[in-house]
């Protein structure tokens, strides 16, 4: 499977790359293209042409995704090796995970992670 998903990226744009990034990161922030729209102050559907890779992004609109997704732009653009995009991924699910539990859960599991060997 990942050798099929590989497959699919290198027939990819660049362009198509990032706007895939831009909508996982969207969809993992827990947001709509309409409630990022309003925190970007653009309209919905340029939203949606730039998840579907039909619009360009400006450097300044990458770091605005940047921050109100949490996530680097070095990821977003593409720059990071395969390593750093595997750890990404593990990061990203381990922070969906934490932010299930509750305060007191989360507590106790950095106090866990405290004590462990480093």
């Amino acid at each position: 499977m990942k050798k099929r998903k590989m497959e699919i990226n290198n027939s990819l744009s660049d362009r198509e790359k990032i706007a895939a990034r831009l909508k996982e990161a969207r969809i993992m922030a827990g947001l709509s293209q309409a409630q990022a729209a309003d925190m970007l102050a653009l309209q919905r559907p340029a939203i949606s042409e730039i998840e579907a890779g039909k619009r360009r992004v400006s450097a300044e609109e990458i770091v605005q995704f940047a921050d109100i997704y949490k996530v680097d732009t070095s990821w977003l653009l593409l720059r990071e090796d395969e390593n750093d995009e595997y750890m990404s991924e593990q990061i990203r699910f381990a922070a969906r995970e934490l932010s299930k539990l509750s305060k007191s859960d989360v507590q106790k599991l950095f106090e866990v992670l405290k004590i462990l060997p480093k």
